[in-house]
């Protein structure tokens, strides 16, 4: 069974078909830039151009980098335009696709789903928290494989400052930082979180994951185990057309 995946991000929109059975992209993903600024219609436009880009006509499953709350109505948008915040995004995406079924969910939330059924969380009870290192940090916290939506712990306050302006990987290129000064302050994230959530697992997502060799061998004192995400960087979309599917199935 194949089903569209979409993954909004604050600098790119990428999206491709999905073998749900394989839990990987049954075609090449296709990309395009997320407008700046990242409005409501700008980044539907964007939505609509992946989608199109492979003549697709079935449901659609996509990710946002915010609380959604109800599958639709987005809660936050702190590195999107702020006009997102209360919109039906269900909504306006399925008219953008022409009257598609749409499925929205947040973006680290559908990156731990994939993790968790097909990648690095795999049969792993207790507390799991991936994290995605990207234009933001975005979480998905699981205990015992379910889901606790919405987590946003990279809104957590480190030294005086939001998390993620100091540990995201686009803080890491603003500030021209090496891998390893920038492995200390996820680090110091790291060892927050740690402290509030005792996981016994981190998974590392984002576009980050597929350059784990050149920092998580800095990352020392935490006592849970810390991995990369198996989808890297593709799990947002897989997770994505998951949630569609469950939405189809049901």
């Amino acid at each position: 069974m194949q089903i569209f995946g979409v993954d909004i991000g604050g600098s790119g929109i990428k999206g491709a078909p999905v073998d749900l059975d394989r839990g990987d992209l049954a075609q090449e993903r296709f990309k395009v830039l997320t407008p700046q600024p990242a409005t409501p219609e700008g980044v539907a436009d964007g939505v609509r151009q992946v989608v199109g880009h492979y003549g697709w006509t079935g449901p659609v499953g996509l990710t946002f980098p915010g609380v959604v709350t109800d599958g639709s109505t987005i809660r936050t948008a702190a590195n999107v335009d702020k006009s997102w915040i209360d919109t039906d995004a269900r909504a306006l995406f399925s008219d953008r696709l022409g009257g598609l079924p749409v499925t929205v969910v947040n973006d680290a939330d559908a990156a731990g789903v994939a993790e968790m059924h097909f990648g690095a969380g795999r049969d792993r009870r207790g507390t799991v928290i991936l994290l995605t290192f990207g234009t933001g940090v975005g979480s998905a916290l699981f205990i015992d494989g379910a889901l606790v939506p919405n987590t946003e712990l990279g809104h957590l306050e480190l030294n005086g400052h939001d998390a993620e302006k100091r540990a995201s990987s686009k803080a890491k290129d603003d500030e021209d930082l090496t891998w390893e000064h920038w492995a200390r302050r996820v680090q110091k994230y790291l060892a927050h979180v740690e402290m509030l959530f005792s996981p016994e697992l981190f998974i590392i997502g984002g576009g980050v994951s597929r350059k784990s060799h050149k920092f998580l061998h800095h990352i020392e004192g935490i006592k849970a185990e810390i991995v990369p995400a198996q989808l890297q960087n593709n799990a947002g979309i897989v997770g994505a057309a998951m949630r569609a599917g469950e939405k189809t199935d049901a």
